[in-house]
């Protein structure tokens, strides 16, 4: 009975001994081993093996990329404005020796370092500038906090202003700014807009007067053209026919009624050739009356 005791008590010191001795460090971790109370090495990860009671490895660091979301911190612009800014944090241990020794609290180390750099980095911009450049301030806290925790064995890889939160006062007031802006961009847009349209217009309307006189032009150009064709034929036919003078008085006569016609003819003119071709037509009545009684005569 004592024997088994004694094995069994050998047993479980054996597990004890081999828990102490053999450790397996997870990938993206690594373990900081002290000797004594005095850093000895760092594990890297797969299979490693300690001294037992000897060796210590303290808690597992992890090595990945890790994000930390700070809460909103009140920030006093250049132009005397207090915003809330929520800043949202990307790091990476890249020494787990200086991350375990030199800083005590990483985290909070990191984030009171970004509270006063942001301070530092606002105080000098307007708050107009605050919002429009976030990238700007973005790329200067991630090289101020870089060159902090460089000794710490961390690295910064990207800091990201998640909010800025001005007061509700001047919430209210820009946005009336923004939107007096829009309104007055949609004038000008709307002026611009009209301006164009009477341009085209007027274009339009000049376009057509000149098509229009143009037209007007070439309708007068022939319709004279063939006026003077008439008058050449009519002309070409009179000498042609060789009219008689008396056929010439007739046709003379017949023409002065259409000369009268029209609501603007009040006063209507006889021209002096009006006796001498009545007359031509009173001689040529007499020749034919004169022949007519030679006619029954006979």
């Amino acid at each position: 009975m004592v024997a088994l005791i004694v094995v069994v008590v050998v047993v479980l010191f054996a597990l004890v001994m081999a828990a102490r001795t053999i450790r397996v460090i997870p990938q993206a971790r690594a373990g900081v081993v002290e000797r004594l109370g005095r850093y000895s090495r760092t594990l890297e990860p797969g299979l490693a093996i300690v001294t037992p009671f000897v060796d210590r490895v303290k808690p597992l660091v992890d090595l990945r990329e890790q994000v930390v979301n700070f809460a909103p911190q009140s920030v006093i612009s250049e132009d005397n404005v207090v915003v809330a800014i929520e800043t949202v944090l990307y790091f990476t241990i890249t020494d787990p020796r200086s991350a375990t020794y030199e800083v005590a609290n990483p985290l909070q180390a990191i984030e009171q370092l970004t509270v006063t750099t942001l301070r530092n980095v606002i105080g000098g911009l307007t708050l107009e500038a605050t919002l429009t450049a976030r990238e700007n301030v973005n790329t200067e806290l991630r090289t101020v906090l870089d060159e902090a925790t460089g000794k710490w064995g961390i690295r910064i890889n990207r800091v990201e202003i998640k909010s800025v939160d001005p007061p509700a006062d001047i919430r209210s007031a820009m946005e009336k700014q923004m939107r007096a802006e829009r309104d007055r961009r949609a004038a000008i847009l709307t002026a611009e807009g009209e301006k164009q349209a009477q341009i085209l217009t007027a274009e339009g309307e000049q376009q057509a007067a000149v098509l229009t006189a143009e037209g007007a032009r070439q309708a007068a150009i022939l319709r004279a053209e063939g006026e003077a064709k008439a008058i050449d034929t009519v002309f070409k036919a009179i000498h042609e026919g060789r009219p008689t003078r008396d056929l010439l008085s007739y046709e003379y006569l017949q023409m002065l009624p259409q000369l009268a016609e029209g609501d603007a003819n009040k006063v209507f003119v006889v021209p002096s050739e009006f006796a001498q071709a009545f007359g031509g037509i009173g001689e040529a009545l007499a020749r034919r009356a004169q022949e007519g009684s030679g006619s029954e005569k006979d």
